[in-house]
Order: structure tokens, then sequence, then C-alpha cells
């Protein structure tokens, strides 16, 4: 494991270093305070540190209240080392965010002991964030398709409004729905309708460019967000999501499954009309659907803006 050692005295630093190597320790050395600050403020710093108290340019103490308030950064935990020993210097050492504290001339033992404890904390926090992280993924995401939640999507298409107004461009949105779904679920049973929710989730993601965003909006219905797309843009993204999804049946444990979808759209601007788009888009889905499903139809307020050839025919 790397580990910081910061002290303006040569010998204190090479004594600590030859300890720490034969620890199996691998060593960064600072000589003053500004040179220990500038080490820990990259992202590749260490996460162990012994800080001298006494330092040129930044003491201990200031570095360990200049890092605790970085609550963004990955933690690093610091130990003391001083050749104070009054209680009220070492309380002094603790409320400025220092972990633990060592008295001058250290003991090998002793030192080892509490960077023992030190290792642990690193990675019971780390533990916890992983854990954090895995949370924050169920919270995000659909849990049966991997396609961000309806929270999750609908936070997105907030975010990329308020880019839109800012940049004066424009956001595509689809709503898509699954033809036929009941009819799945009710001949081949739910655990095949799952299996075709989750490979037309699959196709949707994969048939569109890394910055556009899928989501689950409810049941067997999907919400698309497709940045910096005009309604012509839009039209042509998801008749190539509509054939991607629809190009070849879905296996099953319990039979081939032929799969296609509806899609609904409309572009927008403002985060002020975002129940409105998506009602929008939501008219043109259900307009499809009634037009024979299996097809793309645009919002009626945005019709005019299509080219001659319109993606609202009817397809075989």
């Amino acid at each position: 494991m790397r580990i910081l050692v910061a002290d303006d005295d040569l010998i204190t630093r090479r004594l600590l270093e030859a300890f720490l190597v034969k620890c199996d320790y691998e060593v960064t050395l600072a000589c003053d305070g500004a040179e220990a600050w500038n080490i820990l403020q990259r992202n590749d710093s260490p996460k162990l540190a012994i800080l001298d108290w006494s330092m040129p340019g930044m003491d201990g103490t200031e570095i360990c209240r200049g890092l605790r308030k970085q609550s963004e950064r990955a933690y690093t935990y610091v130990l003391l080392l001083t050749a104070m020993s009054c209680e009220t210097e070492v309380a002094t050492g603790l409320d400025a965010g220092a972990d633990d504290y060592l008295t001058k001339p250290f003991k090998g033992e002793e030192l080892k002991a509490r960077l023992r404890t030190g290792r642990r904390i690193l990675g019971l926090q780390e533990q916890l964030h992983s854990a954090n992280d895995a949370l924050q993924f169920q919270i995000d995401h659909d849990l049966l398709t991997g396609v961000l939640s309806r929270t999750a999507i609908m936070e997105t298409l907030r975010t990329e409004l308020l880019r839109s107004q800012r940049e004066r461009t424009t956001v595509g949105i689809l709503m898509t729905d699954l033809d036929h779904f009941k009819l799945v679920n009710d001949t081949y049973g739910h655990l095949a309708g799952d299996a075709v929710l989750r490979e037309a989730a699959k196709r949707m993601r994969t048939s569109v460019r890394p910055y556009d965003t899928v989501g689950r909006y409810g049941g067997e219905e999907f919400l698309m967000v497709m940045p910096g797309c005009n309604i012509p843009s839009t039209t042509n993204r998801a008749e190539e999501v509509r054939k991607a999804v629809g190009k070849e049946p879905v296996e099953t444990p319990e039979g081939i499954i032929a799969v296609t979808i509806s899609l609904g759209l409309t572009v927008g601007s403002n985060p002020a009309d975002l129940d409105e788009l998506l009602r929008a888009a939501d008219a043109a889905l259900y307009e499809a659907k009634n037009g024979g499903r299996n097809r793309v139809a645009v919002s009626a307020t945005h019709r005019q803006e299509l080219p001659a050839k319109s993606f609202q025919q009817s397809i075989p």
C-alpha cells in the first residue's frame, strides 16, 4: 500500500522510509507541508499519510483541515507525528482532522499497529462506498431490463432540456411501447414476457448513440432521450430503433417470440414544458398504435417539419 511521509527533518524521513519499506509499504516522501499538500491533491494520491506536526509552508494540522474540507475526495487517513505529548496539543491535532497521532521518536511496533488500524478503517470505508454505489445503481436502474428507472430517466430528460435551453438546441423525446405485449404474457407466461422485455431493452440501448439514454417508463413502455436532435433526426433515429428491436424474434425457453415496437416522438428545449412534451410524445405513440403498430409517429405540432417522405406510413 502507498503511504506519504512528510517531515522537514531529513533523518526522520529516512528512518520512516526505511522502516515502512521493510513493512511492504510504497513510500512517497515530502520535505515540507506545501509539497505534501500538492501530493495529496493528485487523483492518485496515497490514502495513508504520516505528517509531521511542525513543517515549513503548511504544518500537519493545516493540511488536515484542508483535507477534511474536501468532502468530495476519497478519504485520506492521517497520522500526525509530533514531539508534543500534552493532552491539549494532541486534542488540537485530532480536532483539526487527524485520525491518530504518534510521538517522536516513533516506536516501530506502535507505528505498525496504528497503521494497521488506518488500513482497516480505509478498507471499511471502501466497502461502504461500494455498497452505496451498488444501492445507487439499483435506485437509478430498472432491475429487470438494466436501463434507467423512471425516476432516473425523468431526471435525465430535465437535465438535457436545461442543457438544450442554454445551447439553443433541441432534445429528441421518444415514447415507445412493445406491441401486443399482453398477448405475449397471456400466451407464453410472464417469464417469457420478462425475457422479451430484457431483450427489447438491450436492442434499444445498442441501437442508439452512446450519449442517448433509455429508461423504463412503466410496464412495457420505454422513454428515450436524444440530445441535440431535431424532428427529422429524431425520426430517423426512431426508425433505426424500430428496426433494431424487430429485426429478429426473441428466443425464450417457452418458444420463439416475435417482437415489434411502436414509437411516438416530439422535440423540446424548455424544462418548463416537460409534462406537455411527454403528453405530446404519448399522444403520438397512441396514434402509432392505432395506425397499425410497428411504426413511428410524430407529434401533431411537429409534423410539418418532416421531409416529404414520412415514416408515419404503414410499415408491413
